[in-house]
């Protein structure tokens, strides 16, 4: 038995009573379909990606970095815009999940809208050339600045989120003499099952405006009245990472409820419905996401069942899915530092990463699949834990996972589903410049974001 392979028998038990760590896998190289992307393969032992090998795509371009499967990300672009566009609805990528001028073209090339929330999302949306016309503006706080932005650049959605931003952009569009076409944002007391920290449909919550209180009813009243801004339709949104469409039964039954009242009460149909985003992929094997062609047909299923019960015209149906692309088209590469053996108990793997390329364990506990990357080895699986560098006992990267007992410094592993949240909520903590992102696609690869320097971190620091 390796020094470093993990105790067998009753001991497993004895010294981890409470964390019941999962069983090792019977091949700790394996790449699982679901959750690798499809170009992910075992060449001479080594992990390749999109015809790239790790090594290679190492030795260019440094560790720890992001490596984005162009054609995976394109691959699921198509699978929304085909399952979706097929039924008369619009599909709008999520910025939030992951966002460069790269990504923005390959969306607007696959046919998809985008949604930004924020000036500098907006920014680089338009920098690479994004028709303004397709994009949708989300966020709870948008400064005036922002909306000023987007007003001028013609943005052609933008989502109203509380009665303060009614009143700056009514008075914006009417400076203007514009008449922007928004969605008020609903929350419908629908939860999704997942970390409430990234649930987003119960009340109690920061975005949106209540049905249960009367809010999103006054705002409707509100805008309907004003002369300087066209109501076309509604937003909710329940939650991330849901694997069924359960939740959004009940929040389109509520919603569809909400426009026939609208309809009844006040003379309006609403022409649009936009059901949000947080569809789910799968960071472990065990995870079984939904295609989008049955996520389609469930959601439009439902939409027009409750929209006949309540006499109601079908509104034209709007998604919003972020990590459902680019999640699987991402993988993380490392160099492990450390190993370090914690006698009787795991591994501690340490890598040149962590919570600052990372943070998603550590926020909201979440799993990944992770394997050894530069070489197979026969040796025994140990049970570890993959941390980062951070003065931080909560920057890990995956809580428990079985690598080979004969782990070095200086191998490569690497995290699987990180194309979404990522990159995107990294940090410059303990000032570690964040990583490249390389895209690989037909056996090349290149730079679309590249990595940060200490220089870069200085030119910031005035003194």
């Amino acid at each position: 038995m390796s020094r470093y392979a993990h105790p067998a028998g009753p001991r497993h038990a004895d010294v981890l009573p409470e964390e019941h760590p999962p069983a090792p896998p019977e091949d700790l190289h394996e790449l699982d379909p679901r959750v690798w992307p499809g170009s992910a393969q075992r060449v001479d032992g080594e992990l390749a990606l999109g015809g790239v090998g790790a090594a290679a795509l190492a030795a260019e371009y440094g560790t720890p970095l992001f490596v984005l499967d162009e054609a995976e990300f394109r691959r699921r672009a198509r699978d929304y815009k085909e399952a979706f566009g097929g039924i008369g609805a619009d599909v709008y990528y999520a910025g939030k999940a992951l966002l460069t001028k790269a990504v923005a073209k390959w969306v607007h090339e696959e046919g998809l809208k985008l949604d930004v929330c924020s000036g500098g999302e907006l920014s680089v949306a338009l920098a690479a050339g994004f028709p303004a016309a397709d994009l949708g503006m989300h966020g709870n706080n948008k400064s005036e600045a922002e909306l000023v932005r987007a007003l001028e650049a013609g943005v052609g959605r933008i989502v109203v989120d509380s009665f303060d931003e009614i009143d700056r952009l009514e008075r914006l569009a009417a400076e203007r003499g514009l008449k922007p076409s928004v969605l008020v944002r609903v929350t419908t007391g629908v939860e999704a099952h997942t970390h409430e920290f990234v649930a987003t449909a119960h009340d109690d919550q920061k975005f949106g405006l209540a049905l249960s209180t009367g809010a999103a009813e006054r705002a409707v009243r509100r805008l309907i009245d004003s002369p300087h801004i066209d109501l076309v339709g509604l937003h909710s949104h329940i939650g991330s990472q849901i694997f069924d469409t359960a939740g959004f039964e009940v929040a389109a039954r509520r919603v569809a409820e909400f426009l026939a009242r609208i309809h009844t009460e006040l003379g309006v149909t609403l022409s649009e419905l936009d059901l949000g985003g947080g569809l789910g992929i799968a960071y472990v094997p065990g995870d079984a996401p939904l295609t989008p062609k049955a996520i389609a047909e469930n959601l439009v299923s439902i939409v027009s069942r409750e929209c006949r019960a309540g006499g109601l015209p079908v509104p034209r149906i709007a998604v919003e899915p972020g990590r459902a692309i680019a999640g699987p088209a991402g993988v993380t590469l490392y160099r492990v530092g450390t190993v370090k053996d914690v006698e009787g108990i795991r591994t501690y793997v340490s890598v040149d990463g962590g919570m600052s390329d990372n943070i998603r364990t550590a926020l909201y506990g979440a799993e990944y699949t992770c394997v050894l990357a530069s070489r197979v080895s026969g040796a025994e699986p140990m049970l570890s834990r993959l941390v980062g560098k951070h003065c931080e006992s909560g920057d890990i990267i995956v809580n428990d996972l079985y690598l080979p007992g004969d782990l070095r410094p200086g191998d490569l592993v690497a995290v699987a589903a990180t194309g979404a949240y990522c990159y995107s909520m990294a940090s410059n903590y303990n000032h570690l410049p964040r990583p490249a992102i390389a895209a690989v696609r037909d056996g090349a690869s290149r730079t679309i974001v590249r990595r940060e320097t200490e220089e870069d971190l200085l030119r910031l620091d005035e003194g």
